[in-house]
């Protein structure tokens, strides 16, 4: 309860928040950029980059893992 005895309200969550929120989940779910970035509504694959490229995490020990195993 507030000072003045009213229950505080939830924040609200804006449109954007949610859509910010699904390319996140499928960057975390391993999908692909170019599905996220058709999924985003992206003209290009780099402005899907520039935005959420940050949390594609480990890409490079999985390029290096992948290699190892092609050169094996």
């Amino acid at each position: 309860m507030t000072p003045a005895g009213k229950a505080k309200k939830p924040p609200r969550v804006g449109f954007r928040a949610l859509r910010h929120t699904h390319a996140s989940a499928l960057i975390n779910a391993g999908v692909d950029i170019l599905t996220i970035r058709r999924r985003r509504g992206h003209h290009k694959a780099s402005i899907t980059l520039d935005v959420y490229g940050h949390m594609i995490e480990d890409a490079d020990a999985a390029a290096a893992k992948a290699i190892e195993g092609m050169l094996k």
